[in-house]
């Protein structure tokens, strides 16, 4: 799905689901009983929310969890929708679920991150949506795998959807002690830049696992020029049978909407893109004198590789792995640099250098008797 390729995508005022902008889609983890939905909904209705998300079916981790109410739940969903005149979106992890889901009148179908993982499961749904014209949202996977996002997307385009989006869930990353899934944010940017007219909505409660970092995400997701959200909303939050955690009151959700804010993609001012125009001058200028200090770094590496070689030395030390990955984040904190940064930094610079090592210990070394070995 390339961006030459000139994929037919309908934009979100397209889709018939509401023309605000960003696009807020709504409502509880799991649809839990009668009761809590038309709670829920009645509550977001009142703070101006007309899409409603709601879990039917829950794909979870580990057996015994709660996995949803399943199909039952649809017709309390069909209630709601015309109480109250909302749109409903819910994820589909098979064409059962998609049938059940159109036979009830749902208006947006997704499709999870542990779905999107699964080629096969990804087709067998796209089959059963031909024919169909209903908006489909398609989760990154589980893991930061761009082109398997990618591919699912086009699946589900090459089955005729063209109101089609993606959601940025953010990705699993077992040493992130912050998120509950890390955002890399530069993995949804990259498929922006692959597919300039995808919508891509950002799910800031999955990122995060907990509440007090909603509002920070979804600041970041609209500086970055996301069409949308999809966040959970629960009347009751703290009693949620399942996510509890990072669910908020509608009540909330409106004030952290109402917080968010909304930035200009272009200014059509002469003076600011003349300044702006200087400063990336100097960005590009430094990049250069990055880029040379690293190919420095590399030559050196390089060096210590033909050493090591010569006197039959492991590429890796232990002692000096050690060194870098303390020594480096303190030389950055005295430069203001942020410490995750500088350590994934690093850690990227190191991955790269044993590569390097590596090819040279399966090399036969250039001019090796130049080099000195001690005695």
């Amino acid at each position: 799905m390339e961006k030459e390729k000139g994929f037919d995508i309908a934009s979100i005022s397209e889709w018939g689901v509401g023309s605000k902008a960003p696009l807020v889609i709504a409502g509880p983890c799991s649809v839990e009983t009668p009761e809590q939905l038309d709670r829920t909904v009645s509550a977001l209705v009142e703070k101006g929310f007309s899409v409603v998300r709601g879990g039917v079916w829950k794909p979870r981790t580990r057996p015994n969890s709660f996995e949803g109410v399943g199909h039952i739940a649809l017709p309390w969903i069909k209630d709601v929708k015309e109480k109250y005149g909302v749109k409903f979106a819910i994820e589909v992890a098979s064409p059962y679920h998609v049938e059940k889901a159109l036979e009830f009148g749902i208006d947006v179908l997704w499709l999870g991150a542990r779905t999107t993982v699964n080629p096969f499961a990804v087709q067998d749904i796209a089959d059963s949506l031909k024919g169909v014209d209903v908006p489909v949202l398609v989760k990154n996977p589980v893991n930061p795998d761009l082109a398997l996002w990618i591919g699912a997307l086009e699946r589900i385009h090459q089955a005729g959807i063209r109101k089609i989006g993606a959601i940025h869930r953010g990705f699993s990353n077992f040493n992130d002690q912050v998120y509950r899934n890390s955002p890399t944010w530069q993995i949804p940017l990259e498929l922006k830049t692959k597919i300039p007219n995808l919508p891509i909505i950002n799910d800031p409660s999955h990122i995060c696992g907990r509440r007090d970092l909603l509002s920070s995400v979804a600041q970041m997701a609209m500086d970055l020029n996301f069409e949308g959200l999809i966040v959970e909303s629960h009347i009751d939050p703290d009693k949620a049978w399942s996510d509890a955690s990072q669910q908020i009151t509608p009540e909330v959700l409106g004030g952290m909407i109402a917080g968010l804010h909304i930035r200009e993609v272009s200014v059509e001012n002469p003076v600011f893109q003349s300044q702006l125009d200087t400063i990336r001058e100097h960005i590009d200028q430094v990049d250069r004198e990055l880029l040379e200090v690293l190919s420095r770094r590399i030559r050196l590496v390089e060096k210590a590789g033909e050493y090591k070689k010569l006197n039959n030395v492991a590429i890796f030390q232990m002692e000096r792995w050690k060194t870098v990955f303390e020594s480096r984040p303190e030389w950055g904190r005295s430069l203001q640099l942020e410490e995750g940064f500088v350590k994934e930094m690093f850690q990227l610079i190191h991955t790269e250098s044993i590569k390097k090592q590596e090819e040279i210990m399966e090399s036969k070394i250039e001019g090796a008797e130049k080099l000195e070995k001690p005695q």
